[in-house]
């Protein structure tokens, strides 16, 4: 049986076209958080920081004497999270997971995932899940610069890689699901891209 030319690259072209999706992470199961400008919608605000969407990421850089956060209206089990983000040296931040009280965010009731170059404990301190993971150190430095973070959640096992480093792979089982929250506690912090796949 013949099949027509134009039939033939007519399923070509589609099968290129999905291809060419799944390449570029279309149909991958990611939710973007933020994406440049956009996604404050998808957070309700805890504190008074000054969250601003300008520059192509949505940042804050002043707020009152309490960190503020911007807490996802949904809650997450087991997943990865992408996140690029700049920070200053003097930055105090993080993305903060599997949080049990959305109003009441801290580094107890959530798993924290540090950004804090001058932290004075530097074994909680960049790279670091805040009292349950130390950092190898040295400690790497976020400030001054565009980085990645990727953290996997899935079940009692718990990943962090900065910057395509691996710096935490641990088993915690103390919390296991909640919503994401991103930190602003001192200094600048932009995030750029945060994506959230579940597992």
């Amino acid at each position: 049986m013949k099949i027509p030319l134009k039939t033939m690259f007519g399923g070509f072209t589609i099968a290129t076209l999905l291809s060419g999706c799944a390449m570029l992470g279309l149909d991958s199961g990611w939710t973007p958080l933020v994406d440049g400008t956009k996604g404050l919608e998808n957070f309700n605000r805890v504190g008074d920081t000054q969250w601003v969407a300008a520059d192509g990421a949505i940042q804050a850089s002043a707020g009152g004497k309490d960190p503020g956060y911007l807490v996802t209206k949904g809650s997450y089990k087991d997943f990865v999270i992408r996140a690029e983000f700049w920070s200053s040296d003097d930055a105090n931040s993080g993305i903060f997971f599997r949080c049990q009280e959305p109003n009441r965010i801290t580094d107890e009731n959530c798993y924290e995932a540090n950004i804090f170059d001058q932290r004075p404990d530097p074994n909680f301190g960049t790279g670091a899940i805040v009292k349950v993971a130390k950092v190898a150190q040295p400690m790497p430095k976020a400030g001054g610069k565009w980085n990645t973070y990727e953290i996997t959640a899935k079940g009692t096992r718990l990943v962090l890689v900065l910057n395509g480093v691996k710096t935490v792979d641990i088993e915690d089982s103390k919390l296991a699901s909640g919503p994401i929250a991103l930190q602003w506690g001192r200094g600048v912090i932009k995030w750029r891209k945060v994506e959230i796949k579940p597992l």
